[in-house]
């Protein structure tokens, strides 16, 4: 018999900006903590574009330092990366869909899998959700205050 173990974390944030626009934003990943209080710190340890292998080394408040690797890349639509730690994998996909010429939506899942990481991720998940809310809220203001009919609106 096999045991699967994971726990999936998803927002959406709908967004007042092309996919375009969102994209440029969402894949400058050392611009994050300039757009969300969930992010302190970003260092690129492979380069700073969103390419597969690369790795992110980020701090978030009341979590350990972590390295993310790129795993894949739909660009300029979605990316995922993931932190694998002994008995527990996460993924995070980021996801851009336009739903107009001058809007769409960003959908993030946290993807928990493992003995350990189920069990972190059902601790974490109030926080997890938390984050997730302020990355969406943070890009969206931070991608409408570069559009240009963001202030039409």
């Amino acid at each position: 018999m096999c045991t699967v173990w994971y726990v999936i974390t998803r927002a959406s944030v709908d967004i007042a900006a092309s996919a375009d626009r969102v994209w440029e934003v969402f894949t400058d990943v050392k611009r994050w903590p300039s757009w969300t209080a969930s992010v302190t710190a970003v260092e690129a340890l492979d380069g700073p574009a969103i390419a597969v292998g690369h790795r992110f080394r980020i701090k978030q408040p009341r979590m350990p330092v972590l390295v993310w690797e790129v795993t894949e890349v739909d660009a300029p639509h979605a990316w995922t990366w993931a932190v694998r730690r002994p008995g527990a994998t996460t993924y995070a996909s980021h996801e851009v869909s336009p739903s107009g010429p001058s809007s769409c939506v960003v959908t993030q899942v946290i993807d928990q899998r493992g003995p350990i990481g189920v069990v972190v991720a059902l601790l974490m998940r109030g926080m997890t959700k938390r984050y997730l809310e302020l990355e969406g809220n943070g890009l969206k203001a931070a991608s409408e205050r570069a559009h240009p009919l963001a202030s039409q609106s």
